[in-house]
Parts: structure tokens; sequence; C-alpha cells
């Protein structure tokens, strides 16, 4: 992104010193961001009104939504025409904001939207934001789940600002912003902690290909959680709900257990019932995906050792 001369006065210049320099960050010192993270995790929040909210707003927000964010910063500038740049934090956490007040590319949002898990109407709404927010994480946690889950909360306390949807870029998935600040509202981060990770972690999407009876399943960013994106040929959509949480439970047991998976590798399922992973065939190519992915056929056990 280019930074135009209606972003950069003093004060701007600033802010842009800690956004990218390379330095220690403390609780209780200015939000620096973590130079060291080059790719960092994104999200990206849509509004329904044109106009972003203020920085003091996003403060209140941010303390209020979890009781782990109760000391939450924010260092934010408004630039002319109302566009915005700058930091929010807590403890360890350090998420960079860039604020447009205009729509995301109507071909980024489709992307997200049209695959994702809710209703028609909401996907209307998300469509139809005015303005925009994308959040990277530049923050000190190593871990791209605990990345997200910041993300998320982000999220959650912009909902009370106007915020109706946040879109995933990299995964091809979106939800309500509602449905992040519902899971908080219980009173626990464990919430976004434990959300099945195609909903917004990564993605989860339905391809009919052309010549090729049946339907195709996949993932889409997982890689950036560190993890494979798998992908599976179906008899029909009918199918969908059943891959979606193998996928998930799959890559849920890899984050947890810290296992590795490769082509030729078997994790049982069901009781005689087995996924068997795969490298994509030569006759595969439009499985074509940015980082690793396994093909996962179902298998039994007399199929194991064939």
């Amino acid at each position: 992104m280019r930074l135009g001369p209606a972003i950069m006065g003093s004060k701007q210049m600033t802010m842009l010193k800690r956004l990218f320099q390379r330095s220690n960050h403390s609780n209780d010192g200015p939000l620096i961001a973590n130079a060291n993270i080059e790719e960092p995790l994104s999200l990206q929040v849509g509004f329904a009104e044109p106009k972003l909210p203020y920085p003091q707003q996003l403060l209140e927000a941010l303390r209020s939504c979890h009781r782990s964010m109760r000391n939450a910063r924010c260092e934010m500038e408004v630039a002319q025409g109302g566009n915005m740049l700058g930091l929010l934090g807590w403890e360890k956490h350090v998420i960079r904001c860039v604020g447009f007040e205009l729509p995301m590319p109507s071909q980024v949002v489709e992307s997200c939207v049209a695959a994702s898990h809710y209703s028609e109407e909401l996907k209307q709404r998300a469509r139809s934001h005015k303005a925009h927010m994308l959040l990277y994480y530049m923050g000190y946690d190593p871990s791209p789940l605990e990345q997200y889950v910041a993300l998320a909360a982000t999220v959650a306390a912009m909902d009370q600002l106007g915020a109706i949807a946040v879109f995933n870029e990299a995964g091809q998935t979106s939800l309500p912003s509602a449905a992040l600040s519902d899971l908080i509202s219980d009173g626990d981060m464990e919430n976004l902690r434990t959300l099945p990770l195609p909903l917004l972690y990564c993605g989860f999407v339905k391809h009919e290909v052309e010549g090729i009876p049946g339907v195709w399943m996949r993932t889409y960013g997982a890689p950036l959680l560190g993890l494979p994106d798998f992908a599976a040929h179906a008899t029909g959509h009918q199918e969908g709900q059943r891959y979606f949480e193998i996928f998930d439970n799959a890559l849920t047991y890899l984050i947890d257990s810290g296992a590795h998976l490769a082509a030729g590798h078997t994790m049982q399922i069901e009781t005689d019932e087995y996924l068997r992973f795969r490298e994509p065939r030569a006759d595969e190519a439009f499985l074509e995906s940015e980082g690793a992915l396994l093909v996962v056929d179902i298998i039994d056990s007399s199929d194991i050792n064939r």
C-alpha cells in the first residue's frame, strides 16, 4: 500500500517509525510492531457505514470486549478523508490497522462471501459494506492460531462500532462480525480458539470441475497456520458437512498434537474408516495451491497397506 501525502504528516511519520521499526515491545510502553514478521496474518473488516470509528471509540470497544483486553491501547492517526493508520494492542498482541472509508474490491469480497456458511441475507449485508479496515498481526505470540484469535477478538470489539462482516482473503471465507462478538460475550476467549478452523482461520470451498462428476471440496489458507490444505473428491454437495468436519478434525489434531502429515500417511476417523493422504496427481492441476496440499481418500482397514 502506498501512503500518500495526506497520511504522511509529522505525527504520521512518528507513527510509521513505530509501525515498522525493529525494537523491543513492552506491556506499558508504546506499541511497537514486530519487524521480524515479514508476512503477517490478516483479517479484513467491513463496516455498514462509510465513516470509520474514531480512535477513542476503538479503545473503549477493545477494553470492554473481554477482561484480557481491559488494558488495551490504541495508537491511531486519522488522515484527511477519514482514512486511518496505526496500532492496537494488549498484552503481547499488536495489531496494525489500515482503514479506508470505501468498500473492499468486489471481486475479493465475493471470493470470501460466496462459499461461506451463513445466510444469504447476511451475505448481502457483507457485500454492501461501505468502509473497511485491514488488520495485520504484528505482535509477539509465535502461535499462528493465537495470532488469528487476537485478530478475531479485535473484530469482535469492532462489532459494537458498526462492523458487519469479517473477511479472510487468504482463506476465501468470511463471517458476520456478530458471530465473533457473541462468542466472546459468553465470557471466554477460548471460544475463539475452538472455532472450527475452516469457518474463518482458513476456508472450506466446494468446486465443480468441468468434465469431472461430483464435487471437489478443499480448504484454503491452512499453510498460513503451518498446516497443509486438504482436498477431497465427493459424490455431491450433500457431503459438504461431512468433509467440513473431516478437514476440521484433521487440522485441529495437527495443531493440538504437533504431528506432521505427508503423502502416504493414514489417519483413523471411525472404527473401520481411515483417511489416506496423497499428493495431487498430474491430472488434478486444478488443485494448485499457494502452499502444501494433500488429497484425502477415505479407505477401510483392508486398503491401508495397498
